[in-house]
């Protein structure tokens, strides 16, 4: 038994996921990748491991600590896995697909694997459900983004959404205009900002520290936040950048009324490559992001000049964390000699048909063994249980 458990075990961050867990992500998958292809998005297909060259270059060297890396045998060139999807896709559109008409709408889905896990997400591998619009630098880019990926979850059966704003562009304007480095002392002012630390970033701000402390306490809700923060003399490039934002909360507010929006202009974790408006979807049901996603520059690695980009990655685990439970399957245990009309017939109505291999197994009991709620006794339906009308063979 114990060596049966030993062979069982996986690395760290790694699971089996059984039924009808299994089953349950791949339909939540499908229903999410459904509503994107649904408003245009094509759905592409990336593959697991790349060249280490092209899956870290341009903007994804921000993901090169993640990448697991080893050795082709056949090209004797390093390999990478890939630890995200978004650069996959941006990687196809401006090589692939550069010829095709702009803006160019993507979607995806599928695993990535990362060196570790991080408190919030201890999984190493997980699936991530995604979309992608390359060749528009427009905030109704950014808005049809965001208001899809509430679609697409609202249809997945997730509410009670939310989305937070942010802008990572801002803070480091904002540095570089009063000559302030965020990753000096060792990090301490950029540490200071992702702990929401207004002590600290007043000591170690410098002169930048009056204008970031404005920006932490302006967060919250995004019209408070608006009006809060268009009050702030910014550097003429951040402005250029929050009215950008603006017009993406005008845009989103104006068509999802019912969504809440929220903005935090000094949150830049896990944002290290995006290029202006970022977006991260909540859920009241779930601990966790459902998904994260922005504006960034596809394709701007040394061969090419680089295509304005937005879009959205959905994490798959998170969001069935955020579902309610879903209703059993309608299984039914088909004892020996039933008809094949009988077990299309019911297929088609929506059960879950189980057959039975020999009239031995035949009966409730066995029926009730393999998970069925129902068998089939001389071509109708009969619940097991009280009353099922199904005696144990």
């Amino acid at each position: 038994m114990t060596d049966r458990v030993h062979r069982a075990l996986l690395p760290a961050g790694l699971k089996d996921v059984l039924p009808p867990d299994a089953e349950s992500e791949a339909t939540v998958r499908e229903t999410l990748i459904s509503a994107f292809v649904s408003r245009g998005y094509d759905r592409v297909k990336p593959p697991l491991i790349e060249f280490e060259d092209s899956l870290v270059s341009g903007s994804g060297e921000a993901t090169s600590s993640q990448t697991f890396r080893m050795m082709d045998p056949v090209s004797q060139l390093m390999l990478g896995v890939r630890p995200d999807m978004t650069l996959q896709v941006a990687r196809i559109a401006t090589t692939r697909l550069i010829d095709e008409p702009r803006p160019l709408r993507l979607s995806y889905a599928g695993e990535v694997l990362r060196v570790r896990g991080s408190s919030l997400r201890p999984e190493r591998q997980f699936a991530q459900v995604g979309a992608e619009l390359i060749g528009s630098d427009k905030p109704e880019a950014d808005a049809e983004v965001i208001l899809m990926a509430g679609e697409a979850l609202n249809a997945a059966g997730a509410d009670g959404l939310s989305v937070d704003l942010g802008l990572p562009t801002l803070v480091a304007a904002i540095c570089r205009e009063h000559g302030v480095d965020p990753q000096g002392n060792d990090g301490v002012l950029r540490g200071a900002l992702n702990q929401k630390d207004a002590a600290a970033i007043k000591q170690f701000g410098g002169p930048a520290a009056p204008v970031l402390g404005e920006l932490l306490a302006a967060a919250g809700g995004a019209a408070p936040a608006i009006e809060r923060i268009s009050g702030i003399d910014l550097p003429d490039d951040a402005e250029r950048e929050w009215s950008h934002l603006v017009s993406v909360a005008e845009i989103v507010k104006r068509r999802a009324p019912s969504l809440e929006l929220t903005i935090d202009p000094v949150e830049i974790r896990g944002y290290e490559y995006h290029s202006g408006v970022t977006f991260t979807i909540f859920s009241k049901s779930a601990r966790g992001e459902l998904g994260r996603g922005g504006r960034y520059i596809a394709g701007n690695g040394a061969e090419t000049a680089g295509e304005a980009a937005t879009g959205i990655t959905l994490f798959l685990d998170t969001v069935i964390r955020s579902l309610p439970d879903s209703p059993q399957p309608k299984r039914i245990y088909l004892p020996t000699g039933s008809s094949p009309e009988d077990a299309r017939r019911l297929r088609a109505e929506g059960w879950i048909t189980v057959p039975s291999l020999s009239a031995e197994e035949d009966g409730a009991h066995r029926a009730r063994a393999l998970g069925c709620t129902h068998i089939l006794v001389d071509g109708e339906v009969s619940g097991i249980g009280a009353g099922g009308g199904a005696p144990d063979g």
